[in-house]
């Protein structure tokens, strides 16, 4: 470093002496921090140099900038690659990928974002053209195409910033200081794409039709793009919105008929565009998604586009929860926008489905649940002013239980809107708060039972009832019993989850789907409880004439709480059958836990039950009964081989009589098909099942208890996800018989 400098007005200094000087002063492992240095800047300088984190550095030879021209003319079919190119980086970024490793990596998009434009005519990648010169068409074409293409990006990025979902899991949103034509009116786009589309029409003589073809269906794509995003916001009428997904969906298979056409450009896409953005991140390589998985993922977001909608269809509250439950759990699960898609046309502006109030849902719920054409809510009690009207009272109790038990409700749809392993954390926590509404619940209950002088009951009738005591009479307690509902069920989905997430070790299996089969028995007790005083209602109103509407809602009630009632008894029975048959397995020797230095069987139990450690009604089984209940120690392991054989046949009769439900009857509106599925999922299940246990008894009975793993036995056990067809609730063995020779 000595010498004047080359540059003029430029003089260097050896500083060499001075900075090892200050350097030896230091003692080892001391950090000097200068005030002006930043811990930005710190960062920086550690990593200079560093080709995997300086920006920065170039290779021998290499430019700082990008040398691509795009001013150049290009032919059709390398538009055509262009635009394909794109598609694939625009599906990774809806796939949760930062747009500075997909769609600014472009540099026609870059140079047509840098620096931001000011007009709609600045929007271009070939700033300050000559008017006098005649423009490619095949740059406006392009051109008008990157317009509508980050025009979508805005809206999208918009939509989902606004909603409920976790960037660190499922998207980015940061546009690096990009504004993504934020500021222009999307008619402006559109008449670009249209004008766009007519060159293209005019021009198809000098391309061939083939091309010209190729071409307006990409364009016609993103206008109905634009179209469907803009639509999406009235939250009515799904059979009008619907229609630009159906044109996308149509339009794509031709799309990805011609995409032989294209000629790739890859030197139009360059990484080096990530040193210009405002990012601390070093940079990254291009994420490439091969064209074979775009058209599969534009297909299928073209389909969840079209199937989101017909949750606006409104019929009840069940058939709303089951809509977004197994719209959520298809897999792959819907992209993060049609999510987000789903979030806004239930909550936007809280008003559900756009037209519904919170109140209307909630007592929607509660008169299908657990008060069929109950005087609790008559909207005739919002009527009466007088303090001291039992009318008056039944309001005022009713809307503090509303202004209560409302968020809650409503954050079980919320939850079900998010990826499934959130999904799963957050329903962890939704339990607490459902057992304090539950607490509240039960205050309310005893006020309102004085307000409609209510005569309690003796429950079970008989008094055998398992669990019950037959303690003299009891009130029906219906608030309560609903929130208890919903926690049971949540409970139950938390269990399930862990299954779906590949949560639990094989090992943990069996004493899993034992907790499960416990609570479905607690939810089919509960149901009973319920159905057993509605149906005592329906008998005192029976005598008193009732109305047609009342017949109808007492009669809506009595099936929802029959499903329901045909569900907890197949998952209980399902639950029990695969418990004893992981515990004959453990007895055989074919799940064999792995060694665990550092945990005990203890330890882990805890781990697994601490979401449901505070809650005190289902009470939480102790270590020892959790124990007992899944080794059966007293039990041989051919009787539980038969109580496994035994159970699987009443789930099969069971899904059997499920599987005959109607649409209206299965409380499945708008979504009976993915509901149907999912029962014939579970009965691949059973019948698999079947299968395991039926192998497993000839191997038993072949050679007896002694035998011990599979080497033994002649068997090779695989556990891992549910069966391919089956249900992902159900991991179900599979057990292959090998030839011992």
């Amino acid at each position: 470093m000595g010498g004047s400098g080359g540059g003029e007005g430029i003089v260097a200094f050896d500083v060499t002496g001075k900075f090892r000087a200050a350097a030896g002063a230091l003692e080892l492992g001391e950090l000097v921090k200068d005030g002006y240095f930043s811990l930005f800047e710190s960062v920086g300088a550690l990593e200079i140099m560093d080709p995997k984190m300086d920006s920065g550095c170039l290779a021998p030879g290499e430019s700082l900038d990008e040398d691509y021209n795009v001013t150049r003319v290009l032919s059709p079919e390398e538009v055509i690659g262009i635009i394909d190119q794109l598609f694939c980086l625009e599906m990774a970024w809806y796939q949760g990928y930062p747009l500075s490793q997909t769609l600014l990596t472009n540099v026609y998009i870059d140079r047509m974002l840098e620096p931001e434009p000011m007009t709609l005519q600045d929007a271009d990648f070939i700033r300050e053209r000559d008017p006098k010169k005649q423009t490619d068409p095949m740059h406006v074409v392009l051109r008008a195409y990157c317009l509508g293409l980050v025009k979508c990006c805005w809206y999208i990025n918009d939509r989902i910033k606004f909603e409920h979902y976790y960037e660190e899991e499922d998207f980015v949103t940061n546009t690096y200081h990009r504004s993504l034509l934020d500021s222009f009116d999307l008619d402006e786009i559109n008449d670009e794409l249209m004008a766009a589309r007519r060159l293209v029409h005019s021009i198809r003589h000098r391309i061939s039709d083939e091309l010209a073809q190729a071409l307006g269906f990409r364009l016609e794509l993103r206008t109905a793009f634009l179209r469907a995003i803009e639509l999406s916001v009235l939250r009515s009428n799904p059979e009008s919105l619907s229609l630009p997904w159906t044109q996308m969906k149509a339009v794509w298979e031709s799309i990805y008929q011609s995409r032989v056409l294209g000629q790739a450009v890859p030197e139009a896409f360059s990484t080096k565009i990530q040193r210009r953005l405002a990012s601390t991140m070093p940079p990254r390589p291009i994420v490439k998604l091969s064209t074979e998985e775009t058209y599969k993922h534009f297909k299928k977001l073209f389909v969840d586009g079209i199937n989101v909608l017909n949750v606006l269809n409104y019929h009840d509250s069940q058939s709303l929860l089951n809509f977004v439950m197994t719209f959520q759990s298809q897999k792959p699960q819907p992209l993060v926008y049609i999510r987000t898609l789903l979030q806004s046309f239930l909550f936007k502006d809280m008003i559900i489905l756009g037209k519904l109030s919170i109140r209307h849902v909630l007592d929607d719920d509660l008169s299908l649940v657990v008060l069929p054409a109950s005087k609790l809510l008559d909207p005739a009690n919002d009527l009466v002013e007088a303090p001291h009207h039992w009318r008056y009272a039944l309001a005022h109790q009713m809307e503090l239980f509303r202004q209560r038990a409302a968020q809650s409700y409503l954050d079980i749809f919320r939850a079900f809107c998010q990826n499934r392993c959130r999904i799963r954390r957050t329903l962890c926590h939704s339990i607490q708060d459902w057992e304090t509404v539950q607490m509240d619940a039960e205050q309310i209950d005893q006020l309102l039972q004085h307000q409609i002088e209510e005569q309690p009951l003796v429950y079970p009738p008989t008094g055998d009832a398992e669990g019950s005591g037959g303690i003299g009479p009891t009130y029906s307690l219906p608030l309560s019993s609903w929130a208890y509902l919903y926690k049971l069920r949540l409970m139950e989905w938390i269990v399930q989850l862990g299954f779906e997430l590949e949560i639990y070790a094989p090992d943990e299996l069996g004493g899993m789907y034992w907790y499960l089969s416990e609570l479905a028995r607690s939810r089919a007790r509960l149901v009973d409880r319920i159905s057993f005083f509605i149906k005592h209602r329906a008998a005192v109103q029976q005598e008193t004439s009732p109305s047609s509407a009342q017949e109808v809602a007492f009669a809506k009630s009595k099936q929802y709480l029959y499903q329901t009632s045909l569900d907890a008894a197949i998952t209980w029975e399902m639950a029990d059958a695969l418990s004893n048959l992981y515990a004959a397995m453990g007895r055989l020797g074919l799940v064999v836990p792995p060694p665990r230095p550092y945990s005990t069987d203890e330890m882990r139990y805890d781990v697994r039950m601490k979401p449901f450690a505070a809650i005190g009604m289902p009470e939480l089984p102790s270590w020892e009964v959790y124990r007992a209940a899944t080794d059966r120690r007293q039990v041989e392991t051919g009787r539980l081989l038969e109580d496994a054989r035994l159970s699987l046949e009443q789930a099969s009769r069971g899904l059997e009589v499920m599987e005959r439900l109607s649409e209206k009857d299965s409380f499945s509106v708008g979504c009976f098909e993915r509901w149907v599925g999912g029962v014939k999922g579970q009965i691949v299940a059973v019948d698999r099942a079947v299968g395991v246990v039926e192998v497993l008894k000839r191997r038993l009975r072949e050679r007896g208890e002694g035998k011990k793993g599979g080497k033994e036995l002649g068997l090779k056990v695989e556990i891992g996800k549910a069966v391919e067809g089956g249900h992902e609730w159900w991991v179900v063995p599979t057990v292959e018989e090998v030839d011992e020779s």
